[in-house]
């Protein structure tokens, strides 16, 4: 079956240009972009529940955008003046370039990883004497704890935000050719959301190997898989896909 409409489970790119546009039109497809989770900030008071003082601190662990923006929200609910001499570790270079929005880059210790956590890690190993905090969410890769407490570092985690699923009653009687998903939260919303959710001639499209577990235990057929050799990008995948399907 052709595919002439998709949903992307995740907000709209703001940038211009994105993969995305060049998808829309090259192949002529309709592409929807509708966040099915959201996250939001814990309040200060629950912080504190988790016995976190910011003053205890000398480095931050930074592994996305929302960790930047909720730990810089709850130091300033504390009323925190986040010293000069702190240390950031930044997973990626999108993270410390974000950074950006709250302190000036040249003036600060920053050290980045290339892309991944496990990248990171020899950084950190570095700094064995400092005393690290990470902010994160609810919901944690199993393997970043794992990896900090097997170089031996002085670290705590704060659940500084928590990912919530998001209410899509308003696409109940919507059909797409193609839902894409990018985590198992992802996967989660949609069976919550839709509990009798038959997948029937629409194609599932998944990023990560933890996503696909997700869509394979949820029972859903996957159509289309990133990264792969071949197709690193989802939309390179759909790209493929689309093409096959599409020109037959």
């Amino acid at each position: 079956m052709k595919v002439k409409t998709i949903l992307v489970s995740q907000p709209e790119p703001k940038v211009e240009n994105s993969p995305y546009s060049r998808l829309i039109e090259k192949e002529k497809v309709k592409v929807d972009f509708v966040p099915f989770i959201h996250v939001e900030g814990v309040e200060a008071k629950n912080v504190r529940q988790q016995k976190i003082d910011l003053n205890n601190f000398t480095a931050i662990i930074l592994t996305s955008r929302n960790a930047v923006d909720h730990f810089f929200r709850i130091a300033d609910e504390m009323r925190f003046k986040v010293p000069d001499s702190m240390k950031y570790f930044c997973q990626s270079e999108a993270v410390a370039y974000y950074l950006q929005k709250y302190v000036v880059y040249r003036k600060r210790k920053i050290y980045v990883g290339k892309r991944t956590f496990n990248e990171l890690v020899p950084l950190i190993k570095k700094y064995k004497d400092e005393k690290f905090l990470l902010p994160s969410s609810d919901s944690l890769k199993p393997v970043i704890p794992e990896l900090l407490d097997e170089i031996g570092v002085n670290w705590t985690r704060g659940i500084f935000y928590k990912t919530v699923i998001s209410d899509l009653s308003n696409l109940r009687d919507v059909y797409y050719d193609i839902l894409v998903f990018f985590s198992p939260s992802g996967i989660e919303s949609l069976m919550k959301n839709f509990p009798d959710f038959k997948q029937n001639d629409t194609r599932i499209a998944v990023f990560g190997n933890s996503t696909v577990k997700a869509a394979t235990n949820a029972g859903l057929r996957i159509d289309i898989q990133a990264p792969t050799p071949e197709t690193p990008s989802m939309t390179m995948a759909l790209q493929k896909y689309i093409t096959s399907v599409n020109n037959k």
